[in-house]
């Protein structure tokens, strides 16, 4: 606690021997860091220039792409400050506010999957009716939603957290999740229930409603023709591949915070690292190479072909 200026500071140990290998951690960051924003930024780069890319489907991984940059640019210029830092410590409201974004922008990610979902399921049932269903003022309405709904549910849990009294001030992470709750002199249920409620509204949800979306595509599908379960297949298994991969990492890192303390340290930092650089990273490769307009533009790119 800094009495002059009011301030209190959390102290993240979860860099282990940082002192020893801070260039080391500082390289891997700084390029993960760096191929996110390169990978993600050269999808939307790609889908902004090109007109045939500018339909929902399409806007819709051009926000998700950025909703990854979002979500990096809350941790990673943090944690490499922290790398090159003599202490790791971070203040409390700042740590409130890194703990709001990492999980708003993760909830905005499930938000936008079900949007896809949602687009795949009208583009396949409803081909004729689907421009004007699809507007957009209706994409631009769902995007808006996608980022708003999360945000908007996480408000009252920090700001309950922000008025808890704090008898801990270290944490054994690199960055603030759930953990912050360990710094609370006495457990809230009133926070606890909030928080299964807020899990049940951003995650489970949406990840049932894409589920129950996919698995009537893929039933109603199976019964048509080979073109028909072809076109199915190519729009709607990147999603599908992108919606596992996050939700087996956002239930990773429930387990991780919860099983924190029986945990090496070591072991902790390479789990955790492994779900902020492995996600960012994955939904570029898949887009760029499982979308067929995508993949063929990017390879013009790669190649130095502009002609369109």
């Amino acid at each position: 606690m800094d009495e002059e200026s009011n301030v209190t500071y959390i102290t993240l140990v979860g860099l282990v021997e940082v002192h020893k290998h801070r260039y080391l951690y500082f390289m891997i960051i700084f390029i993960a860091y760096a191929l996110i924003i390169c990978s993600n930024a050269t999808i939307v780069y790609l889908i902004w220039i090109h007109r045939n890319l500018h339909e929902p489907m399409y806007i819709f991984i051009a926000a998700l792409l950025v909703n990854s940059v979002l979500y990096s640019t809350n941790i990673y210029p943090k944690l490499l400050i922290d790398i090159l830092s003599e202490k790791q410590i971070i203040s409390y409201q700042a740590c409130l506010c890194q703990y709001y974004m990492f999980y708003s922008l993760g909830g905005s990610e499930f938000s936008l999957l079900s949007a896809m979902a949602y687009d795949r399921y009208v583009s396949i049932f409803k081909p004729l009716q689907y421009p004007t269903i699809m507007r957009k003022t209706t994409v631009c309405i769902m995007l808006a939603l996608a980022w708003l709904f999360p945000a908007c549910h996480l408000v009252a849990t920090v700001t309950m957290s922000a008025n808890q009294k704090l008898c801990h001030f270290t944490l054994r992470v690199i960055l603030c999740d759930n953990s912050i709750y360990k710094l609370h002199c006495v457990s809230s249920r009133a926070i606890s229930v909030l928080g299964v409620f807020n899990l049940l509204n951003i995650a489970l949800l949406p990840v049932l409603f894409i589920i129950f979306t996919y698995a009537k595509i893929f039933i109603i599908t199976s019964r048509s023709s080979k073109e028909v379960r072809r076109k199915a297949a190519e729009t709607c298994l990147p999603h599908l591949l992108v919606l596992i991969n996050y939700s087996l990492l956002s239930t990773y890192n429930v387990i991780i915070v919860r099983l924190e303390s029986d945990i090496p340290t070591i072991a902790l930092l390479i789990l955790t690292l492994q779900g902020v650089i492995y996600n960012p990273l994955f939904n570029p490769i898949i887009y760029g190479l499982k979308m067929r307009e995508i993949s063929k533009h990017l390879k013009r790119l790669l190649s130095g072909d502009t002609t369109s």
